[in-house]
């Protein structure tokens, strides 16, 4: 790591201590952490300098999220929707509202991106929520799902339909129409704030409305998207570290039949694809960090296949890492026991495995055919 990037892993280490798994159980990160974070700019590092935030290149963000990744994935979870909001705005706004928005975002204020709906998960395109124009001021409903650090959101990026095409509206939570619900007892990142946002004719002024409107959706999602994969992809590298090591650290100190753990066999094979799934699963995310910050024209598959084999390896990982220490980590608030709830939850959120599957076959089959022509 660099060293600024190194002194901000320091940091959080110390900041958040062994606390991790006491967050977990009771569903809430300390507010005044979420804060401290994203007052030094770490909630969204790659915000650029012009803005008030670290700018950060891709590469060096990631090393960082993975670092946060295997403290607390409720943590990193966080930052992957602030991080969302912030490239969102960035690359959709005006002059003008990069120009309110971003230094907010880079100097303690939260944000939070809507996409999911009942009827509206895999498939985007399914998209209920609408925003019209109605003289001077928008008009937005619509009921989002699974909205991740809403509850800890000043704002909210609701992403929604427009006219014949979509429109991403940043909503105080506050305004009058706004209801935030927290979900219950999520499976993973018990702590990043999970909820359900309500939206009952809320009106806001046109400068709400990023870009102004009418956009198509596919642009919107995908935008947001390619951010949140890559996050998440680097935090489930972050999820498998923390298992290598507390899987290393058990098979070495506990023995059996006379040798240590990690000298039998079948031990030894899952401690070497563990840590074999971290070393593959660090190549594809430094793969497409790179990509990311050289403007790569295969930036596209090489988030999707960074999120989908960091995914994969997590859950599995995260598995073998149980199995290693069987109930010494079968007990609800050790690492691996989180890192497999959580994990499991990476394989679902921002494109499900099977969904980054078929963006990959259509590269794949666009890669051969091209070839051929």
């Amino acid at each position: 790591m660099r060293e600024p990037v190194a002194a901000a892993a320091s940091a959080v280490t110390e900041l958040v201590g062994d606390r991790a798994s006491g967050w977990d159980r009771a569903g809430r990160l300390p507010e005044d952490l979420v804060r401290k974070l994203g007052a030094a700019g770490q909630l969204a590092a790659q915000i650029p300098t012009s803005y008030g935030g670290p700018g950060w290149s891709s590469a060096d963000n990631g090393e960082f999220t993975a670092h946060v990744g295997s403290l607390c994935g409720s943590l990193r979870s966080v930052m992957t929707s602030q991080g969302m909001a912030a490239w969102t705005v960035e690359r959709l706004g005006d002059p003008a509202q990069a120009a309110e928005l971003l230094p907010r975002l880079a100097s303690g204020g939260t944000a939070a991106v809507a996409f999911s709906e009942p009827q509206a998960g895999s498939d985007l395109s399914a998209i209920e929520t609408t925003v019209t124009v109605d003289g001077d001021t928008l008009l937005l409903s619509g009921h989002k799902k699974w909205v991740t650090a809403a509850d800890y959101a000043d704002l909210i990026l609701v992403v929604a339909r427009m006219d014949e095409g979509g429109a991403v509206v940043v909503v105080d939570r506050t305004a009058p129409g706004v209801r935030v619900r927290r979900v219950a007892d999520p499976l993973g990142c018990r702590a990043a704030g999970h909820a359900e946002v309500l939206l009952d004719d809320v009106r806001l002024p046109l400068t709400r409305l990023l870009g102004g409107g009418r956009q198509p959706l596919s642009l919107l999602v995908t935008t947001a998207l390619a951010y949140g994969r890559i996050s998440v992809a680097w935090g489930c590298v972050g999820i498998l570290r923390a298992c290598v090591a507390a899987a290393v650290e058990h098979a070495g100190s506990r023995h059996q039949f006379g040798r240590p753990l990690g000298r039998h066999q079948l031990v030894a094979r899952h401690l070497a694809d563990l840590w074999t799934a971290e070393q593959v699963s660090t190549r594809a995310c430094e793969h497409a960090s790179r990509c990311w910050d050289d403007n790569d024209a295969g930036l596209v598959p090489a988030i999707v296949l960074a999120k989908y084999v960091s995914a994969a390896h997590a859950a599995k990982g995260a598995a073998a890492a149980v199995q290693v220490l069987a109930s010494a980590g079968a007990q609800d608030g050790h690492v691996v026991a989180r890192a497999y709830r959580d994990a499991k939850l990476m394989e679902i959120i921002e494109g499900s495995n099977e969904v980054c599957q078929l963006i990959l076959a259509d590269h794949a089959l666009h890669a051969v055919t091209g070839s051929r022509t």
